[in-house]
């Protein structure tokens, strides 16, 4: 089994910073694409930005710039640096992972919990 567990989330005014940690645990053999995902009140989930294993890395346009994703596959964490927040960052934001894990021949998705950001003007 294999849990993915976030943290780092909260509240910022606008213009202010926050850094977000998804830890991935359990019998992992190897990860490849791992992500962050968000979702706000009324709309449907969007991808924020997303890493391969070897480094590749897309952001969703809104957060170019503002936003650095970043992985340790040691410690088999994604991060989510986010800087210059808006009030329109305020959303749940979820971690996900393709993992393939031990005794699988088989990659699958599996995701974080998810943590609240909210951002006041």
């Amino acid at each position: 089994q294999v849990q993915l567990v976030e943290s780092g989330g909260g509240l910022a005014q606008a213009g202010g910073s926050l850094r977000l940690s998804c830890a991935a645990s359990g019998s992992i053999f190897r990860i490849n694409d791992m992500g962050w995902y968000r979702q706000a009140p009324g709309k449907q989930r969007e991808l924020v930005a997303r890493i391969s294993n070897e480094g590749s890395i897309n952001y969703a346009d809104s957060v170019k710039g503002r936003f650095t994703i970043s992985r340790d596959n040691a410690k088999n964490t994604v991060y989510l640096q986010m800087n210059s927040l808006k009030p329109e960052d305020t959303a749940v934001y979820s971690c996900n992972a393709d993992v393939r894990y031990s005794g699988s021949y088989n990659y699958r998705p599996y995701w974080g919990q998810g943590t609240q950001v909210t951002v006041s003007s």
